[in-house]
């Protein structure tokens, strides 16, 4: 592919993406998921302008690196300190019940396997996908209707942090079993010596963009460190550890989530990622999926995977909340809340792609969830609160 058949494709991969972004957030819709539908429309599933390459693959690794250190950057600390316990099994429980409904599900489909062979991993990394969990729509929601700052509401999106977190872990270890010569000893172990030394660094590194950003404050030096050290984790965690390297682009923001100037940092990777990266991630999405190529199996599978991708998290989280003692419609809301899958579920199934675990075809899956659980999430909750009179307490 020469420069100038490089610069028409991303041409159209920016204005198709742009266009059906907009137009998917008039519709209520995630942003995104006009996006991804963009990449479906101008690649091989109808009019095929633009076909995958390796320099927009490459570029769809910065995006998803840029957007999970992004990610990253946003976690509350705070925040997750004071829900504490209850988020955690909250979170914890959200992540367990997906992921063996969604291992089940594929074998119900394609048979049951041994454990070790390739199709049980493959099994496996579907009930992965189903792990994740997009706070955004749902705090959105918990704002416009004043819910957000209560403990409810807090409960809710710190769970939803917490269950990322645990996902993206899940992700490191599966993802770990499929290289070669890997073990269950060697993975796990490979993952705790990351996480181990993630966090030695992480006190130094954050000590060392303190003092620095307190000397020079508010300027770009202090983003374009943060984008360095992203970077630089995200090839340590994969190159040293075998660990996914959005995964040390996800320590690499909860290291500076703390800073004064984390909020800075931020808008400088949005910056970035909104008007190119992102763009070109989410259309890659697209272009990697071709319909003209789905039999009646993947049609009827993406239809369960919706179903137990939406129940799973109602039933794993609902029920968790109910045993902590939330009463009434209050434990249905918590696992409605956390049934909305986003950015993050994308970038799961990128990387099983990647690694040879998963199929373009099961896009398609993946792209539904998305949008059917934003659209009914915000419904729900808010038939849910309605329910409840002026005076009823939240838990």
């Amino acid at each position: 592919m020469d420069t100038l058949d490089i610069l028409r494709q991303l041409a159209i991969i920016i204005i198709a993406a742009k266009f059906f972004g907009l137009l998917a957030r008039k519709c209520k819709a995630p942003q995104v998921a006009g996006e991804i539908i963009a990449g479906l429309l101008i690649g091989p599933s109808l009019f095929n302008l633009v076909e995958s390459s390796d320099f927009l693959a490459g570029m769809a690794e910065i995006g998803v690196i840029i957007l999970m250190f992004t990610a990253g950057l946003e976690t509350n600390i705070s925040d997750l300190k004071k829900t504490g316990i209850k988020a955690t099994i909250i979170a914890c429980t959200g992540v367990f019940v997906p992921l063996l409904l969604g291992t089940l599900l594929y074998m119900v489909f394609y048979g049951f396997s041994s454990i070790g062979t390739e199709e049980f991993y493959k099994a496996i990394f579907i009930g992965t996908i189903l792990t994740a969990t997009s706070v955004s729509i749902t705090v959105s929601t918990l704002r416009e209707m004043g819910k957000l700052s209560g403990e409810l509401g807090q409960t809710i999106m710190s769970a939803a942090i917490i269950d990322d977190v645990i996902g993206i872990i899940v992700l490191t270890v599966v993802i770990g079993f499929k290289k070669p010569d890997s073990d269950v000893t060697g993975v796990l172990l490979r993952t705790l010596a990351f996480f181990a030394l993630a966090i030695v660094l992480g006190i130094i590194i954050y000590k060392l963009f303190k003092w620095y950003d307190n000397r020079h404050p508010h300027t770009r030096r202090i983003p374009i460190l943060g984008i360095a050290l992203a970077f630089g984790l995200s090839y340590v965690a994969d190159k040293y550890f075998g660990v996914a390297d959005i995964t040390g682009a996800y320590v690499a923001g909860v290291i500076l989530c703390s800073l004064r100037d984390s909020e800075y940092i931020t808008q400088k990777m949005d910056t970035n990622s909104y008007i190119i990266f992102g763009p070109v991630f989410f259309c890659s999405i697209g272009l990697q999926t071709n319909i003209r190529t789905l039999d009646m199996t993947i049609l009827w599978f993406s239809l369960a995977f919706v179903a137990v991708g939406l129940l799973s998290k109602v039933l794993g989280c609902g029920l968790a909340a109910r045993f902590l003692g939330y009463r009434g419609h209050n434990a249905l809301k918590v696992g409605v809340g956390m049934m909305t899958r986003g950015e993050v579920a994308l970038i799961v199934a990128q990387r099983g792609l990647k690694a040879g675990m998963l199929e373009p075809a099961y896009f398609t899956a993946v792209i539904l969830l998305i949008i059917i659980s934003s659209i009914l999430t915000p419904l729900l909750l808010k038939a849910l609160y309605a329910k409840d009179p002026p005076e009823q307490a939240e838990a």
